[in-house]
């Protein structure tokens, strides 16, 4: 008998605001499943991103069927994991663990998910100049999506220099030499004023971290925006660059298909995504559904 009850999870930092929970539940609920989806908060419980391994031990241990994983626990999570699926193995970061026969085997569906928002939402924008912020575990997902999706270069930017000049060598191991460039935020100008476009792969934005991730004044009209961020899905940097007339793409269409993506995963039913993003619009209080 197919099973028709789901216990998951979100293991990260700051995420009281997640709509997951309400995606996966709303699209569970259409399907005739049961599915509970629990928020588990390190800010809450007070501890450190490298608890994230007991966290996990203890949702197996307690009978979840799966989790996901958020910032800033995405690469952390990997030494905890009893196998990893070809694209997290490649990524080094984790956003999905699978719990089967007493096994945890993590996934990531960020990759799959900002490719399908891309291209639904900036299908024909300019890719041959792209700069990223963010090297972190969501950066290596919608680094790789780019150049999955024909980014000509991209410029990794990331405070810790280390951690971009990383993801750059492996993106350049997969893709080619010369497709991503390793650098820090003091070469931001210089790179903006050259762009096609940014994809903002840090958490300023999110409800908890409120603010720009660098200043409004090296964004120009010509330049579009994609973010990671989905909630809000009116980040700062997104009003700012509407007013100047960019073309943009907000974080809902990521949440939606990662989400679908990993609710394929835990219950081996075929999500809806045109609901989905017809949900994120509705909890993001949004008027109007996504076309």
């Amino acid at each position: 008998m197919a099973k028709d009850s789901f216990l998951v999870g979100l293991i990260g930092a700051g995420i009281g605001p997640s709509l997951s929970p309400a995606l996966h539940e709303r699209e569970a609920d259409r399907q005739g499943l049961r599915c509970l989806y629990r928020l588990i908060d390190i800010d809450v419980l007070g501890v450190r991103p490298e608890a994230v391994g007991d966290l996990v031990r203890a949702a197996r241990d307690l009978g979840f069927d799966g989790l996901n994983i958020t910032h800033p626990c995405k690469q952390l999570v990997i030494g905890h994991l009893d196998a990893l699926a070809p694209q997290a193995e490649a990524l080094g970061a984790v956003n999905t663990v699978v719990f089967e026969n007493g096994r945890a085997t993590g996934h990531n569906t960020d990759v799959t998910g900002f490719a399908a928002s891309f291209a639904r939402g900036l299908p024909d924008v300019p890719l041959e100049r792209v700069v990223q912020l963010g090297a972190g575990g969501a950066g290596a997902a919608v680094a790789h999506a780019m150049l999955t999706l024909g980014a000509g270069r991209v410029s990794v930017v990331d405070a810790r220099a280390d951690r971009s000049a990383e993801l750059a060598a492996s993106l350049n191991r997969h893709f080619g030499e010369g497709r991503a460039a390793g650098t820090t935020p003091d070469r931001l100008p210089r790179l903006l004023a050259d762009a096609d476009g940014i994809v903002h792969a840090t958490p300023t934005g999110m409800a908890a971290h409120p603010g720009l991730p660098f200043p409004a004044d090296l964004l120009r009209p010509e330049l579009w925006i994609a973010e990671v961020v989905y909630r809000p899905l009116e980040t700062e940097l997104l009003r700012t660059a509407r007013a100047l007339g960019c073309a943009t793409l907000d974080g809902g269409g990521m949440a939606v298909f990662q989400a679908a993506d990993a609710f394929r995963l835990f219950t081996g039913r075929e999500p809806d995504a045109a609901r989905m993003l017809q949900d994120i619009a509705e909890l993001a209080g949004v008027v109007g559904a996504p076309k």
